[in-house]
């Protein structure tokens, strides 16, 4: 994948020409309606052309109908999409704790981020210790700033060298420098904040950030933008949650109350949905370039989701939402959304999103990230029941007969059919797992433990974290002080404590217990579980 070197509004993508066409596999999708702004994304030398027809026609025939698919045109040569030679995000680094390792999960492999403090650098290594496999992420860091094993103590250096084996004789063969004794080592690297991994820890590939580097978006870098992110684990796969964010259609009726979208010319229900006039215009296997008539996004294979919008300030608030639709912006104001999709395993992925924006600054300098991450969290939590259902139903149907199972007759589902193109074209229509699994989904839990936010977002988000221990203080403190109030009254003797004092102390202990049990209202309902019901919107 090229890196990305255009100005913050153009993004370079190459072109590969292809010959043959497959039928793609589709999933329903999810994304926000914005104002979106996108010039085209071209590579120099591309001799193939690509284009688009989708048809936002109801079907009135009986004829059997296809989904709308991208027409290709391409000189002949087909590549096969290798899912263990791109760099994907790990973390913001923002969410990551340099005193301790952090176990995570891509492409099915088990990484442990750690930071070393003597090459001062964020470092991901396999999960597990070569003497026992006991996972390294339930580890520590030394003293001397060494990974350490917590089962015997075996530590491990930057390089992935065993330093010590406590077990192991002073006097007795060096055994702790044994090719066997070293972790493997996967080649990482710090872009925009964000820690990248490339899944392949061949030694071959040591230096392949000479060669190949992430994706660069440079709006991450502009200091004129701001950009906090935030992060979740999602249970459902990676195709739906790409899926997810390429669908617009689907926001004023899975979104309803939570964000606001344009209002339609003519209004056919309360939601307020519209024809949405949306093409893909070009694909290859580095992604596609996605067009509709608010302005342009791209996908940048495998994991980034990328488009560029102008919206007023609210001026209520002085802030925008990413899904308010202008429709004559100010060109000096722009909103970049950035999404990246992280497949973790067959049913699981991760979601890392940033928003940019070069207006409204100051408020991300006075508000905490988890005042964001409240109402970000609630967007997440009400499609993803139903895309979890619905994953399942496209695997009881077969994902290759999701054309069969499902009628896509409008244009708005243009870039989750370019999408599916792309993952059926290129990917075969599936993650390269490397036979770890064996490709049934996980069970389904029950629904408070699938829309989970404690374990899926805030124990990952320092600041979301942060503030939930904040809170459950301030919580037993109120319980602790009600207690005090009532047991002064009780143990001083009537004529000692005035009735007006006596009715203070106990209005003070009142409001207390009230106040706690609020409290723990609202951490339970939006750092735990909030329980979400579409037909009471």
């Amino acid at each position: 994948m090229d890196v990305l070197k255009a100005s913050p509004t153009i993004v370079h993508l190459p072109y590969i020409p292809t010959t043959t066409r497959n039928k793609t596999q589709f999933s329903k999708s999810i994304f926000h309606n914005l104002n979106l702004q996108l010039p085209c994304f071209t590579r120099n030398g591309s001799k193939s052309r690509l284009f688009t027809t989708l048809s936002s026609s109801p079907i009135s025939t009986t004829e059997s109908f296809e989904p709308p698919m991208p027409e290709v045109e391409a000189e002949v040569g087909k590549q096969r999409f290798d899912w263990y030679s791109q760099w994907y995000p790990v973390m913001p680094v923002c969410d990551l704790d340099k005193r301790v390792p952090h176990g995570k999960k891509v492409l099915g492999l088990d990484l442990v981020v750690w930071w070393d403090k003597n090459e001062n650098e964020w470092k991901v290594f396999d999960d597990t210790c070569p003497h026992r496999l006991a996972p390294l992420s339930e580890g520590r860091i030394d003293q001397w700033g060494r990974l350490q094993c917590v089962y015997h103590g075996w530590c491990f250096g930057g390089n992935g060298d065993c330093k010590i084996i406590p077990q192991a004789p002073v006097d007795g063969p060096p055994v702790h420098t044994l090719k066997k004794a070293c972790v493997a080592v996967y080649p990482s690297v710090v872009q925009h904040d964000i820690v990248w991994v490339w899944p392949n820890a061949d030694p071959q590939y040591k230096d392949i950030i000479t060669k190949k580097k992430p994706p660069y978006i440079p709006v991450l870098d502009d200091p004129s933008f701001s950009k906090l992110m935030g992060n979740r684990d999602i249970p459902y796969g990676y195709e739906v949650l790409v899926e997810n964010l390429m669908d617009p259609a689907h926001v004023p009726y899975a979104h309803y109350g939570l964000m606001r979208t344009r209002t339609p010319t003519v209004k056919v229900d309360r939601e307020g949905g519209r024809p949405l006039d949306m093409k893909v215009k070009k694909l290859d296997i580095n992604g596609f370039l996605g067009k509709q008539d608010w302005g342009s996004s791209n996908f940048i294979a495998p994991c980034i989701f990328h488009a560029f919008a102008d919206v007023e300030v609210d001026q209520e608030n002085g802030s925008a939402t990413s899904s308010e639709i202008v429709k004559a912006p100010p060109p000096n104001r722009r909103l970049s959304l950035i999404f990246m999709c992280v497949p973790v395993s067959p049913g699981n992925s991760r979601l890392i999103w940033t928003f940019p924006r070069n207006f409204g600054v100051w408020i991300d300098k006075i508000v905490p990230r988890w005042i964001f991450h409240i109402g970000q969290n609630l967007i997440l939590d009400s499609d993803l029941y139903l895309l979890h259902v619905e994953e399942r139903k496209i695997m009881e149907i077969g994902a290759t007969n999701w054309q069969k199972a499902c009628f896509v007759p409008t244009k708005s589902d243009a870039l989750v059919v370019g999408f599916r193109r792309w993952f059926n074209k290129y990917a075969g229509g599936e993650i390269d797992w490397k036979g770890k699994y064996g490709g049934a989904l996980p069970p389904s839990p029950p629904r408070e433990q699938l829309m989970d936010r404690y374990w899926s977002h805030v124990v990952n988000c320092n600041s979301c974290n942060s503030a939930y221990k904040g809170l459950k203080a301030l919580e037993v403190m109120l319980q602790i002080m009600s207690v005090i109030l009532i047991g002064i009254i009780a143990v001083t003797k009537q004529k000692m404590m005035s009735m007006v004092a006596k009715t203070t102390m106990v209005s003070m202990a009142s409001i207390c217990f009230v106040a706690s049990k609020w409290l723990a209202h609202f951490i339970y309902k939006n750092f735990h579980y909030h329980g979400y019901n579409h037909a009471f919107r």
